[in-house]
């Protein structure tokens, strides 16, 4: 992977400020008051704004124009765009180590928190680039291996932070709840990329050391939007296992917590024999995971090239496509609440039947983009709008799908295969689309969005079949 409307009126500062010790991780049996609920939710979307700034200096245009400058290759693009999708398959390893682990704050510092900080290298191999130290090519090189390494540290945190989010969140808040911190996230997006843009293309020094600064000041927003962490209610995932593997029937839960309390714990929890069902036989997660699959080879195809199209065949300054992602930025920001909303009262696979259609025939309307004025200031921005209010829908909704079907114990094993089986089918489509454009040039461009758009459409096929758990 991005506040919650909650009946409350103290500032968060001040219900922060009431914690006085560190996290303790709880197990699921425990009473959660519902303080310590809205001060959880509230601190996740603090940590989502924090985290959406990490983004944008580490990944991106910004990154993408990075290598641009330096002079690389169709297939170094490939190689950025599926490297984080391809260390995915970590995932499983990371959610076993964390299943052992006694607590998921301190287990996200040791894997997001090391991850981030490898971004500090990058910093210093641009100074020495500036002082003749090393040459752009070592630079395109460090730059590829700093974003294997930190995603494959992310990939071993992620499954981990899914479920810790999962555990909190309650079923029917969620399409309200994710929709209104992504549109926080985007929101920030929208108003920082812009920024960082102007000062990577007016910085006095040159875009190299624009982009440094940039760099270093993303790092020191994702430090503290891990800081952010520290104020959720923490879980241990040894208590969680433990405890969702009785029988709902012999669960204390009942017994000692209130209505409000037993919907945070109870919101995923699925019949028994889920359960005790291996990943293989649950025919509704193998479905979900077929979809999942072929969807992400079909839109990564074409993705991690809209940004070239227009830095390299249009060679529009890097000021333009920040402008562009902005746009798209504040789409997704006015979509994600309704589209939460709508989530809540129809369900997550109505909304990515629909929505995937239109997403699907999107690659189609690049094929008469060209460098034209009309272009520039006209359809270029409406694309960006479309994209951003449509892949609202998407992201927001299989998030939602894949925490309503996957069973709570061992959960973020069901969570890391997910995102294994996603990472190596979007890598395999970036990878392929990659060559594609390497030996064909611009045409291969055009061509492979047209390609990309008809996948697009044939993989939303197995949703057809999916069962989408009630959200009662």
């Amino acid at each position: 992977m991005d506040s919650v409307q909650v009946e409350t009126t103290a500032p968060l500062t001040l219900e922060i400020a009431q914690i006085a010790s560190p996290p303790t991780a709880i197990s699921p049996n425990s009473r959660i008051p519902k303080d310590t609920i809205r001060i959880s939710l509230k601190a996740s979307t603090a940590d989502s704004v924090l985290a959406s700034v990490y983004s944008l200096g580490t990944s991106g245009i910004l990154l993408s124009n990075l290598l641009v400058e330096l002079g690389a290759s169709p297939v170094v693009f490939g190689m950025l765009s599926s490297i984080p999708m391809l260390v995915n398959l970590i995932q499983p390893l990371g959610a076993y180590l964390s299943e052992r682990s006694t607590s998921r704050f301190q287990y996200s510092l040791r894997t997001h928190g090391i991850g981030r900080l490898l971004w500090l290298v990058l910093v210093i191999a641009i100074v020495s680039t500036n002082w003749g130290v090393i040459d752009t090519q070592q630079l395109v090189i460090l730059t590829l291996l700093i974003v294997l390494f930190s995603n494959l540290l992310g990939g071993l945190g992620t499954a981990s932070w899914l479920s810790w989010v999962a555990m909190i969140v309650p079923r029917r808040l969620r399409g309200r709840y994710f929709g209104t911190r992504n549109s926080a996230a985007n929101l920030t997006t929208l108003i920082c990329v812009p920024m960082a843009g102007l000062v990577v293309s007016h910085w006095y020094g040159g875009s190299l050391q624009g982009y440094g600064v940039v760099l270093l000041v993303s790092i020191v927003f994702g430090i503290m939007g891990l800081g952010c962490q520290y104020f959720q209610v923490d879980i241990n995932p040894q208590s969680q296992n433990t405890y969702y593997g009785k029988s709902p029937q012999t669960s204390e839960i009942q017994s000692d917590t209130t209505k409000d309390e037993s919907e945070v714990l109870q919101s995923i929890h699925l019949p028994q024999d889920q359960l005790t069902n291996s990943i293989w036989k649950n025919s509704n997660f193998l479905i979900f995971l077929l979809y999942f699959c072929f969807w992400n080879l079909a839109v990564n195809l074409s993705s991690p090239f809209f940004n070239l199209y227009m830095l390299d065949t249009l060679n529009l300054d890097v000021s333009y496509v920040t402008v562009y992602n902005s746009l798209q930025a504040g789409a997704t920001l006015l979509m994600l609440i309704l589209w939460g909303k709508l989530a809540d009262k129809i369900g997550n696979r109505p909304i990515l039947i629909c929505i995937g259609i239109l997403v699907g025939v999107t690659p189609l309307l690049w094929l008469g983009i060209g460098a034209n004025r009309l272009d520039i200031w006209l359809w270029l921005p409406l694309l960006h709008i479309l994209a951003g209010g449509t892949w609202a829908a998407i992201d927001l909704c299989s998030n939602n799908i894949q925490l309503a079907i996957a069973p709570i114990k061992n959960q973020s094993i069901y969570f890391a295969t997910a995102a294994a089986v996603a990472g190596v089918s979007g890598a395999l489509g970036t990878t392929i689309g990659s060559f594609l454009v390497q030996f064909a040039q611009s045409g291969g461009l055009l061509g492979l969005f047209a390609l990309s758009g008809l996948f697009r459409l044939v993989a939303l096929v197995p949703l057809m079949f999916l069962q989408e758990p009630s959200r009662g």
